[in-house]
């Protein structure tokens, strides 16, 4: 089964229960394939065919298992940080869930995402390695590539319990051509009751899931991401003056263009209201001409509508390595990013070779 059928289920599950085993096996294998598998078995009608519903009953069992871990993981992140007297913001999924937010629902986690000021990094890092976590597995030239370049630490994994914690200064890379204030993004967070945690202002939230989304070089999870970001817009947009301040906030961050595309596809794939004017002002924000929306339409839209990759056709294959090369391209400048990729194909040639015949 390649047909394309999560996207048009999830916006319409009533149809879920006119569906045959056939179409539900399809179903099945693009929502776990999309990280997806939860959402969808909570929009599954209880009158699903008896041999799916094993199918939905271990997604839901296993969503209400991470909303629990997660809470459980983050306790020890907080005791871990105790004393520290800084702000710890949570990002993405972690954020969601401890505030209970409605982009939370049915959800699956990962990693735990953090976001802390540049300036505390060390002492962070040496708290989180007395607790067990640890990022030895990572290769010196790696370990100097996420100190120098990018916006995080590299990935710290819990000797313990496995669990995988990214520490975060900014959203993007500081080789990126725009890097958003972090100073501001830490500065307007907002409290997460009951947690010694905050979370990324309303405007800021949707800034950061739309940056995510439009930075990656595959779009393994796009769809979840942006399901997620229709979420924070449906949650936040009930304040009266979203709107107006998120085109602000997107301009102070220099990230008029990923919203942009958020907010097109989500109008166009999920059927988001948008106010009226907003896309153009913000596609004449950002200099893009027609064309180039085109272009990005073309690398996007099928990529997150399409089923498998193994069910991909050329154009989807094409649009990934699109993707692929963009999302290098975004991150540093032409020179730097020839000298990562060579060092890196070096490496991994001469790792190779010396593993022997």
């Amino acid at each position: 089964m390649t047909e394309a059928l999560l996207l048009p289920l999830l916006r319409d599950p009533a149809r879920l229960a006119a569906l045959s085993l056939t179409h539900w096996d399809g179903l099945l294998r693009q929502a776990r394939a999309s990280n997806l598998i939860g959402r969808l078995a909570l929009a599954a009608p209880s009158s699903a065919p008896a041999p799916v519903q094993p199918h939905l009953l271990a997604a839901r069992r296993l969503v209400e298992h991470q909303r629990h871990a997660i809470r459980w993981e983050c306790n020890h992140l907080a005791e871990a940080l105790d004393g520290l007297q800084l702000p710890v913001v949570l990002l993405k999924g972690g954020a969601y869930a401890l505030a209970d937010q409605p982009a939370a629902r049915g959800r699956l986690f990962g990693d735990i995402d953090l976001l802390v000021p540049r300036t505390t990094l060390g002492p962070v890092e040496a708290a989180l390695m007395a607790r067990g976590w640890t990022s030895g597995g990572t290769e010196a030239y790696d370990q100097r590539y996420y100190r120098q370049w990018m916006h995080e630490l590299p990935p710290m994994v819990n000797h313990r319990r496995g669990t995988v914690v990214d520490v975060h200064h900014n959203l993007l890379p500081l080789s990126a051509r725009r890097v958003p204030d972090a100073e501001r993004l830490l500065a307007d967070s907002l409290p997460i009751p009951g947690t010694p945690f905050r979370r990324l202002g309303p405007c800021d939230q949707v800034l950061h899931c739309a940056s995510h989304l439009f930075h990656e070089g595959e779009l393994r999870n796009g769809l979840r991401d942006l399901l997620d970001l229709q979420a924070l817009l449906q949650e936040h947009s009930v304040q009266a003056d979203f709107w107006p301040a998120l085109e602000v906030r997107a301009r102070l961050h220099g990230l008029e263009w990923p919203l942009l595309l958020g907010l097109r596809y989500s109008e166009r794939l999920l059927g988001q209201k948008l106010p009226s004017g907003l896309q153009e002002a913000l596609q004449a924000q950002c200099g893009w001409s027609d064309a180039r929306l085109a272009w990005m339409d073309w690398l996007y839209l099928g990529l997150l509508q399409a089923p498998l990759p193994s069910a991909w056709r050329l154009p989807e294959h094409l649009a990934a390595a699109g993707l692929y090369l963009r999302a290098h391209a975004l991150r540093m400048p032409p020179v730097l990013l020839a000298r990562h990729l060579a060092r890196k194909a070096v490496l991994r040639v001469f790792k190779h070779s010396s593993r022997g015949p």
